[in-house]
């Protein structure tokens, strides 16, 4: 490889995203991999700002906020872009928890092809593999209540938010030919799904 091998890993809350993730880690060290764990919410300099905006638009939803949400994460992503992916060895394979395909699953009034096309305005570097983590919605809301800080989620309270949330998501990543994870059985079921998709890609 003559650049990082960039993966995201996007999907609704509760789909076992953080323990897919792990498992995933372990099985490409175990062959010997650089693997580089990133966040895209640890990575990103102006979370508390953007934040306290997505906090607002809860508490009062509107369109043009929305929007400005949408690119706030949009030019931090463009930041981590710069800053934080071209840091990363050349020969290794960076993991990233949550990038823009997220948003499919958050935004409720701004259409996800112009969030989209956000990002690509903002040179936001595209992953050479985008994985979609699912499970049916009452699977990952239950996974999701029985978590010690349960939900934790800004935008999401009830079950028929999860629900839309979940059929958006899958539909935008079926839509644009992503990889979608059934994450429904064993988790090594679905490591071995995501771990067939990267060494292709590889």
């Amino acid at each position: 490889m003559s650049r990082p091998l960039f993966i995201s890993l996007d999907g609704p809350k509760g789909v076992g995203k953080t323990t897919l993730l792990e498992a995933i880690t372990k099985v490409l060290r175990a062959d010997n991999k650089k693997v580089i764990r990133l966040c895209e919410k640890k990575s990103d300099p102006f979370r508390k700002e953007t934040m306290a905006l997505v906090n607002r638009l809860a508490r009062n939803p509107a369109q043009d906020l929305e929007l400005e949400v949408c690119e706030r994460f949009a030019d931090s992503r463009a930041w981590i872009s710069r800053h934080v992916l071209t840091k990363q060895p050349p020969d290794s394979i960076i993991l990233m928890d949550r990038w823009y395909p997220s948003e499919a699953a958050f935004r409720r009034m701004v259409p996800f092809a112009e969030i989209l096309q956000l990002n690509i305005e903002r040179n936001v570097r595209m992953p050479d593999l985008h994985v979609g983590v699912v499970t049916a919605p009452d699977i990952s809301w239950a996974r999701a209540a029985a978590r010690t800080r349960g939900l934790s989620s800004t935008v999401i309270h009830k079950l028929e938010d999860h629900v839309a949330c979940t059929s958006a998501f899958e539909r935008e990543i079926t839509d644009h030919g992503w990889f979608l994870c059934r994450n429904e059985g064993t988790i090594e079921d679905a490591t071995m799904q995501v771990i067939s998709e990267i060494y292709k890609v590889l």
